[in-house]
């Protein structure tokens, strides 16, 4: 791993440690109550409701983003993985997307 990747990978877990904070605290706003079908349906009518749906989704999305677009071709190009259409495989045979399990193979 170079000196370059690891600070980039130093920089982008400070970045993804802000965005999941970002989104906790949303998170926590927005379902302090479940958030049933009539909540839904309150959107139009409930402003406070409707922002703080739109921070959440708009705070997941650069999340995603940021992991996605930014973490993982980092994560691979510092353990001289290859990129693209194979990278997938590698992801979820190491656990990286959110599953448990991690394969040998």
């Amino acid at each position: 791993m170079t000196p370059g990747n690891r600070a980039r990978l130093r920089f982008l877990a400070r970045v993804i440690g802000k965005e999941c904070r970002h989104l906790e605290t949303t998170d926590l706003r927005l379902f302090a109550t479940p958030f049933t079908t009539e909540r839904a349906s309150s959107l139009a009518d409930d402003a406070d409701l409707a922002e703080r749906v739109e921070a959440f989704v708009g705070r997941f999305g650069r999340l995603q983003d940021t992991l996605a677009d930014k973490l993982l071709p980092t994560l691979l190009a510092a353990l001289a993985e290859p990129t693209g259409p194979s990278s997938t495989i590698l992801i979820a045979r190491n656990g990286w997307d959110g599953s448990s399990r991690r394969t040998n193979g």
